[in-house]
């Protein structure tokens, strides 16, 4: 299995994953950090991966979902994206609505 047919697998199966610099509990950067604690906000379950302990997804991501940078958030297989469209998202309600529309 290559690593592009891996991060496809890796986004269908879960209905929440954000691939992140870090770990929820330990984010390497600003915007990872600030991307969790919103999908905290929302009583979100998440999987998460850890770029920057995955080179090979760091390299092949972008290519596969066409977003440079990170984090990036999928939401039912969907790219949501990044930090600012998750910030936005949160405070209009909109993340909200679409993690409860996921697990439901």
């Amino acid at each position: 299995m290559t690593i592009e047919e891996k991060l496809k697998q890796q986004i269908k199966e879960n209905d929440i994953l954000i691939y992140m610099k870090g770990t929820p509990y330990e984010p390497q950067c600003g915007f990872s950090a600030r991307t969790v604690q919103a999908l905290i906000e929302c009583d979100a379950q998440f999987s998460y991966v850890d770029v920057i302990e995955n080179n090979d997804v760091r390299t092949a991501l972008p290519s596969v979902s066409d977003w440079p940078t990170f984090p990036q958030v999928f939401i039912k297989g969907e790219l949501i994206g990044g930090a600012d469209i998750v910030a936005q998202m949160h405070a209009s309600g909109d993340l909200l609505k679409a993690i409860q529309e996921a697990t439901s």
